[in-house]
């Protein structure tokens, strides 16, 4: 996972380093591809082709001509820069007559699992920038747990699926260490160890999708509801 020092990855966006700004890049697109083209879905209501287009093509275009580096963490925060630089986009791209379905190189995006994911939305108030603000915590969050699925032990993430992530389980701790055959201190200790680290993830994360201290400390605010 880029970057083992936790630099920020708006930062390495602009590196000298080709591999270490492709890496970068990639956490980008991890991060930022489903709440851009969920926003140009419900927030712009625009239809399914032409927002799985747009989505591949800006990011595209985003690798190719380093658009990002022009970042300034003076003026907006990464995610307002990012949403204003996409909506330019997708009106420049909309006064074109004709257009080529693009993608580069980057990774297949899932971008049925994003349609599921609105067909299930309840919560569709506020702005198009409200919108695109809870899609991109979701997204965080999202990552977050594909980290701790990677790095944790199977038993331990299957107790925090369980508690955390599994809003009809009812189970009590004694009838899911029954389940997985260990004590229910053991379920208690797994629980609360996953949880701490599944912040520290968490935390990791807004670090290394902010450019500043202060964007950082935000961010944690807005998300967690604590100061960093």
């Amino acid at each position: 996972m880029f970057p083992t020092t936790r630099r920020s990855v708006i930062a390495a966006l602009a590196s000298d380093d080709d591999d270490q700004r492709r890496r970068a890049f990639d956490t980008f697109v991890a991060l930022y591809w489903k709440p851009l083209y969920k926003y140009l879905r419900v927030a712009r209501d625009r239809e399914v082709a032409d927002a799985e287009d747009s989505t591949q093509a800006f990011l595209a275009k985003c690798f190719e001509n380093g658009s990002l580096a022009a970042y300034d963490a003076g003026k907006a925060s990464f995610r307002t820069f990012l949403r204003l630089l996409f909506d330019r986009f997708v009106a420049n791209e909309l006064k074109a007559s004709s257009r080529q379905k693009r993608g580069g190189d980057l990774a297949r995006l899932d971008f049925e699992n994003a349609e599921t994911e609105i067909s299930r939305e309840h919560d569709r108030g506020g702005s198009p920038e409200d919108y695109f603000q809870r899609e991109w915590a979701r997204s965080v969050f999202s990552l977050a747990v594909e980290r701790l699925r990677a790095e944790a032990d199977a038993t331990r993430f299957a107790l925090f699926e369980t508690y955390d992530l599994d809003d009809a389980n009812r189970a009590t701790y004694r009838e899911t260490g029954e389940r997985f055959g260990i004590s229910e201190t053991a379920v208690t200790n797994g629980l609360a160890a996953m949880r701490r680290r599944f912040r520290a993830i968490v935390l990791d994360v807004l670090r290394e999708a902010t450019a500043s201290e202060g964007e950082y400390r935000a961010e944690v605010r807005s998300l967690l509801g604590v100061d960093a």
